[in-house]
């Protein structure tokens, strides 16, 4: 089950379970849409591509709550640009 972690890792930026903004890969690496937008589709974490993150309905939030902890963990300029370089040009089929 998704944790549904409550911020980007990268900028902070908060994302409720509610949010639209809310993009993540494969490990649920979560980040803002601005930032994907910053690492071309490209995870700096692993190296996956990013999907919307779907929304837990409030109902099923009661009995199954959403992370409350916060995972901030931005990348340095020089790893985010490794894994565009690597990554960018391979579909995420054949990374």
């Amino acid at each position: 089950m998704l944790a549904i972690r409550p911020n980007c890792e990268q900028c902070g930026t908060s994302l409720p379970n509610t949010s639209t903004e809310a993009m993540i890969c494969s490990f649920e690496c979560t980040y803002c849409k601005d930032c994907v937008t910053l690492f071309e589709d490209v995870c700096p974490s692993c190296g996956g591509n990013f999907h919307p993150r779907p929304i837990r309905p409030g109902v099923m939030v009661v009995k199954y709550p959403v992370s409350q902890k916060r995972v901030y963990q931005p990348k340095d300029t020089t790893v985010i640009q490794k894994m565009k370089d690597e990554y960018a040009n391979l579909k995420p089929e054949i990374r």
